[in-house]
């Protein structure tokens, strides 16, 4: 057997040429270089500053320092539902107390709709009288419990809406869809408390019912207010090149009839009270609101929304604490790129594979290395991004989405995971490829690119949705911190904050293409000469 076919025999000891050798020296190459280091320290840096300079906006302009007398104005108020979440809490409400157990039957007619006049800002609208219009798709009529009339008090409802049937809603965040009736047409309504248990039935004719739904409402107290609502949300906005708020959405509202009204239960006697809930100038409303009592029965109209809070004005998510992923992860596209294609451009890749015969293992060597300093450098970079960068906006009078501790974990965590994931891509690309410019254009190409012209240019929603879902952008899901809520009237576009794909399936898409562009580098190693 000659020389060239010989099979490859170490000298070193027994359990000293195994990969976990050739990883330690994948990462020794890496740590001795200076300039690769003292790249990974700028990349995180350069994340952080982005974070300091890119967050000090004002709802009317921008703060020029920290201590701008301008900057430091009260917050807006949004309250806040059972579970953390911001709500919009405003309607109009007729109700009276509900000491214990109990139900409430009422008969709600047709609805109709108002729409605000005027071509003004919707996000400052609060006193536009209102004029017939169409009727909005999640304008709501019904019957409510709740456990006050505090704006994100906790609740359960059963209602009417324009287009989407009869419903049980709870908690802001839950619904639950009941027959698909027309608002055209009248309804019956019930709603049941049996201690935290609410149930929410329905009728055409009040005799024969159907359970919409039920909700256990854990520390609701033994007296409640109970009553009749009407709500209409803003009209979703137009467009969604600019994030941060209704721009193009409009003020609406709803009227409704009631008749047929039931009490049954412990309903203390007393008079019915008259009140429009929480309206704080967050959400643009209609002034021409109330309700008259007629006959038997209330005619009422309202304007707002009972649930989640999205697409608030002036208000932001963390993504502005996330400015600088953009410019670190180009900088580490180029590391990682550099990684590989440095050892070609020198030929000390011939060195590397004469002392590891086995080039797949030495690829995934090299990528295992750059995935793990890149998902730490990222890491420690977005865990000091996000609350400086949150801290500076709230400081600067801006409102910013509340988030749980598992969400901002998931965004710190994933946002590593898609700076490592994409660190793999350039390596693995470089190695096919065995230039560093070609390779880093590549892959600024795959994933930067796409949602720069998402955030930054005014294509169609429509386009948006698409490099969202097919290029590996779409693993920047990882940042999104607002859940979409079919039961809010709001356009979910990616310039909106909002993403087609789930954290965990556009990370899913990044992931894919990682996986391939390896096994093609893999490929690549094994049939060229090195």
């Amino acid at each position: 057997m000659t020389a060239a076919t010989a099979p490859y025999r170490s000298d070193l000891p027994a359990g000293r040429d195994g990969f976990g050798q050739l990883l330690h020296a994948e990462w020794t190459k890496f740590r001795t270089v200076r300039g690769w280091v003292i790249t990974t320290v700028v990349a995180v840096l350069l994340v952080v500053a982005f974070a300091y300079l890119g967050t000090f906006h004002h709802k009317n302009g921008v703060c020029t320092t920290p201590s701008s007398s301008s900057c430091h104005v009260p917050q807006p108020h949004v309250p806040l539902g059972p579970g953390g979440e911001a709500v919009t809490d405003t309607y109009s409400l007729v109700h009276r107390a509900l000491a214990g157990d109990g139900s409430i039957t009422v008969r709600v007619g047709a609805l109709s709709g108002l729409l605000q006049t005027g071509s003004g800002n919707s996000a400052s609208v609060s006193d536009m009288g209102g004029a017939p219009g169409a009727l909005q798709p999640w304008a709501k009529a019904g019957l409510i419990v709740t456990a006050s009339t505090k704006p994100g008090a906790a609740y359960a409802a059963v209602m009417l809406t324009g287009a989407h049937g009869v419903r049980m809603q709870y908690d802001y965040t839950h619904d639950t869809a009941g027959p698909g009736v027309s608002a055209a047409g009248a309804r019956w309504l019930r709603l049941t408390r049996s201690g935290e248990t609410l149930t929410g039935y329905e009728s055409g004719d009040g005799r024969i019912w159907t359970k919409v739904g039920s909700a256990h409402l854990d520390g609701m107290p033994g007296s409640v207010q109970g009553g009749l609502f009407v709500t209409s949300p803003p009209t979703a906005p137009s467009q969604a090149f600019f994030a941060g708020g209704n721009a193009g959405g409009k003020a609406s509202g709803a009227t409704a009839r009631f008749d047929g009204l039931t009490l049954r239960g412990q309903w203390p006697a007393a008079s019915w009270k008259r009140q429009n809930v929480g309206a704080n100038g967050q959400v643009p409303t209609l002034t021409s609101v109330g309700s008259n009592k007629s006959g038997t029965g209330f005619t009422v109209s309202g304007s707002g929304d009972i649930a989640p809070a999205v697409g608030l004005p002036a208000a932001f998510t963390d993504q502005p604490s996330l400015t600088g992923v953009f410019v670190g992860l180009i900088v580490l596209i180029v590391l990682a790129t550099m990684f590989i294609t440095a050892e070609y451009r020198r030929g000390l890749i011939r060195t590397t594979f004469a002392a590891s015969p086995r080039r797949g293992q030495v690829l995934a060597a090299k990528a295992i290395v750059i995935a793990t300093v890149t998902f730490l450098a990222g890491a420690a970079a977005t865990a000091v991004s996000i609350p400086l960068g949150n801290h500076l906006l709230r400081a600067n009078g801006n409102y910013v989405y509340p988030t749980s501790t598992l969400t901002d974990l998931r965004v710190i965590f994933g946002t590593a995971a898609l700076l490592a994931l994409a660190a793999v891509l350039a390596l693995a690309l470089g190695t096919a490829l065995r230039r560093s410019a070609a390779a880093v254009t590549a892959v600024i190409l795959l994933i930067v690119l796409p949602d720069m012209l998402v955030v930054a240019i005014a294509v169609p929603t429509g386009v948006q949705q698409l490099l969202m879902r097919v290029t590996p952008a779409a693993a920047f899901a990882v940042e999104q911190t607002v859940p979409q809520y079919h039961q809010v009237n709001y356009l979910y576009a990616p310039s909106n904050g909002f993403y087609p794909l789930a954290p965990a399936a556009g990370f899913a898409v990044l992931l894919a293409y990682t996986a391939v562009a390896l096994w093609f580098a893999a490929y690549r190693l094994r049939t060229r000469d090195a």
